[in-house]
């Protein structure tokens, strides 16, 4: 038997997961209707087609129309068509495991949810699986570029900063070691990708390199370019370095799976790392050659 306290708990819980499922219905819909790749819109509808099954379900006991999160909706929508699909509705389904929804409240008094509840666990993981977005396919090149500007670059730019004591000169030294170094790297990524066999992605994969590599470029010597303070510009760099590591490390954990602490700290400390390491080199060298400029 129930009693109020726990009747009223329970048709709260159901609303709940009613208003999450006519929501994530209203999302996955949109995205479905608004996408090119056949493929993907038709996982994306049946993945909608069962958030509508679970919503009818859920509304046989709660006897309400509930509203959609509006706001909620626009927010992954546009989160996913920016971002990537895979990455927007994976935060979403990360964000739906954090909400405060007692299944095991709902399942003890309607043991026929269970199937919804594991539905929830299972299925629609398996459908999120067989998107296929382009954009993850190349992870590796975009890896490849950002680690290696962020890790060569940062070192670079603290030699510099040392070594020459001039903003405008630091920005120009950077600028030329990076680009000619994003063509370097756009080159070997080319080849390496032609060499196992992949010649219709060698081309795509160096794209994606040189590009991930010259955006990185550009935000790292940003500092050198606005202010004349050359360590401050330093340590702005440092922390936009951080920053990159930071976002790109949680897009990757999110839409990959990956565990986030272990990548983001490894690409942090080797970055920080090299970048103490030649800071180093450029006062010895300046002290070692008495250079002044």
């Amino acid at each position: 038997m129930k009693n109020d306290a726990e009747q009223q708990q329970l048709n709260e819980q159901l609303k709940v997961a009613q208003k999450n499922e006519i929501t994530e219905y209203l999302i996955y819909s949109k995205l479905a209707g608004a996408i090119a790749d056949k493929h993907n819109a038709e996982v994306l509808q049946r993945i909608a087609d069962d958030e509508r099954r679970h919503h009818d379900f859920w509304s046989r006991y709660t006897k309400v129309v509930v509203r959609p999160k509006r706001l909620v909706i626009w927010f992954y929508y546009w989160v996913s068509r920016i971002l990537g699909i895979t990455f927007g509705i994976k935060l979403m389904e990360r964000g739906e495991e954090q909400a405060q929804i007692n299944y095991a409240l709902i399942t003890r008094h309607i043991p026929e949810a269970k199937s919804i509840v594991e539905d929830e666990h299972s299925h629609e993981q398996q459908l999120i699986a067989m998107i296929e977005e382009e954009r993850l396919n190349y992870v590796g090149s975009v890896v490849l570029g950002l680690n290696d500007a962020l890790v060569e670059l940062t070192g670079a730019l603290a030699g510099f900063t040392f070594a020459l004591q001039n903003t405008r000169l630091i920005a120009l030294a950077g600028l030329i070691t990076g680009i000619a170094a994003s063509f370097s790297m756009a080159a070997s990524e080319y080849l390496s990708t032609k060499s196992e066999g992949r010649v219709e992605r060698a081309l795509k994969s160096s794209i994606y390199t040189g590009v991930a590599y010259i955006a990185t470029v550009v935000l790292l010597i940003l500092p050198y370019m606005l202010i004349a303070n050359y360590f401050v510009c330093l340590a702005l760099t440092l922390s936009i370095a951080m920053l990159i590591i930071f976002v790109f490390n949680f897009y990757i954990s999110v839409a990959k799976d990956y565990v986030f602490r272990r990548r983001f700290l490894e690409m942090a400390g080797l970055s920080l790392g090299v970048a103490v390491l030649t800071f180093a080199i450029g006062y010895v060298i300046r002290r070692t050659l008495g250079i002044e400029v």
